[in-house]
């Protein structure tokens, strides 16, 4: 088994840990010692098959891509589909970027309460996936209400950068089926997927939700219409809630019938976005774009 340093953040009731060098992969954030994160029961076959386990940020591109091919930024870009590079869905369709096992991080910065690491997106293999030469910067921080993790892409090279990258935190409650959870979401737009999840170009108002999770299963997509709104699930004398706080205006939902987690996930784009280049950001040589979410663990009555 390969080992992996790991990096502990302690604030009040909580305690988050990450392996900063590693993916900078958040791997538990534990409220009065009872773990908040999912899918952490085989980190090192995650590692292996670049499956989403605890938090791991999904870059260049959150979610799929409806071909092996993009435009985006003044490059044409055509991927191949079998490389170890990429990651592929049970309809081998392309998903989630670079492995989050596979990026090289540098950790800069480390405390009790704050972790800094940085990504260099100039090594040959990373520049064929995506051809834009850039850093990666994430600062974790921990207090006593939640954990908050800011991204930021700075565009190091010549060329803009197309930013689409999001993060997939698998989230639940200890000690309650997921059908006692108590879903609080926001007012929407649903984005309509295809039969390969993949959106079709249409939405619709989707309503706010609060209500039981039950048996409800989801895997779909939405727009934020509202300023830095909050998603949630509650029950057994916690709330667990994802803050959009800045920068992410796109969000999937991901929930399995009859498994006890949710990925309430802050993506900066849409699934696709750079195939479509609909509500894609450009970073321009020397500029940075930054997003900032936070998991907000709270004890209620």
């Amino acid at each position: 088994m390969t080992e992996h340093r790991t990096h502990t953040l302690t604030a009040g009731d909580l305690v988050a840990v990450f392996r900063p060098e590693h993916g900078m992969l958040g791997i538990s954030l534990k409220h009065r010692g009872a773990e908040i994160l999912r899918l952490l029961d085989d980190l090192e076959e995650a590692a292996a098959s670049g499956r989403s386990v605890g938090i791991p940020l999904l870059h260049p591109w959150a979610n799929r891509l409806d071909a092996p091919r993009y435009a985006a930024a003044g490059k044409s870009v055509t991927l191949d589909p079998e490389s170890p590079w990429l990651m592929r869905d049970w309809n081998q369709v392309i998903v989630h970027g670079v492995p989050w096992s596979k990026l090289e991080w540098r950790q800069v910065e480390g405390t009790d309460s704050v972790l800094v690491s940085r990504l260099a997106w100039n090594r040959p293999e990373l520049l064929e996936v995506f051809p834009y030469e850039h850093e990666v910067e994430i600062r974790a921080t921990l207090d006593g209400t939640g954990l908050t993790i800011e991204t930021t892409v700075i565009a190091t090279g010549g060329d803009a950068v197309p930013v689409s990258f999001g993060y997939h935190p698998q989230l639940g409650l200890p000690g309650l089926s997921r059908t006692q959870w108590q879903l609080d979401l926001p007012p929407m737009e649903l984005i309509e997927l295809d039969e390969l999840l993949l959106p079709t170009g249409r939405r619709e108002p989707y309503p706010k939700v609060d209500r039981l999770l039950a048996d409800t299963a989801f895997d779909h997509g939405f727009a934020l219409t509202t300023p830095s709104p909050t998603m949630s699930i509650a029950g057994a004398g916690r709330r667990v809630s994802v803050d959009f706080l800045s920068g992410y205006r796109y969000s999937q939902i991901y929930a399995p019938p009859a498994i006890d987690y949710i990925s309430l996930e802050p993506m900066v784009a849409p699934a696709n976005a750079l195939v479509t280049g609909q509500g894609l950001p450009i970073v321009q040589p020397g500029e940075r774009y930054t997003a900032v979410y936070r998991i907000r663990v709270e004890a209620i009555g």
